[in-house]
């Protein structure tokens, strides 16, 4: 822009040729006459600061890490215990978020799963599955049976023909 200016060329023609605005033009080389070369630096600081720190992220992606508190586990007694029954049993967006507030980080929801994309974490819906020790217990097998179709056969429909009359 500014060697343009230097060959005589005009706001429009550059912001033309540079395909910008003439704002953007006016502007850089208003702060190039105003501090030289040093004015076309970036000027670093601009947009919105982060609402919570890099500590605070750390503990959020930690938390994903750790067994949900309303998750059933097997004591070696055979019993199932969740420390906090009343918590969740997976985590969620949700759940995090809640967790993260607990823990005093001020986060919503949208938040949680920004930062968790950005750090390359993956979910995947849960799937629900039983393990028991107990010998008279045994699985069922396949579904029903395959007289029962799971589903409904899909209907084929065909394009309409047209008669002639």
């Amino acid at each position: 822009m500014v060697e343009l200016s230097w060959e005589g060329w005009l706001v429009p023609q550059i912001a033309d040729e540079l395909r910008c605005s003439q704002k953007t033009v006016r502007r850089w080389l208003h702060r190039f006459n105003r501090s030289g070369l040093e004015g076309l630096e970036d000027l670093g600081g601009q947009g919105r600061k982060r609402r919570i720190t890099e500590a605070e992220r750390s503990r959020i992606i930690g938390l994903v890490k750790q067994t949900p508190p309303g998750r059933l586990e097997v004591q070696p007694s055979n019993d199932m215990w969740a420390p906090d029954e009343a918590g969740p049993a997976e985590w969620t967006l949700d759940a995090l978020a809640a967790a993260a507030r607990e823990l005093g980080i001020q986060v919503g929801r949208s938040q949680v799963r920004r930062i968790l994309l950005a750090e390359g974490v993956r979910w995947r819906r849960t799937r629900s599955w039983t393990r028991s020790k107990d010998p008279g217990f045994e699985g069922k097998g396949r579904g029903s049976s395959s007289s029962t179709p799971a589903r409904p056969t899909a209907r084929r429909w065909s394009a309409p023909t047209s008669s002639a009359r």
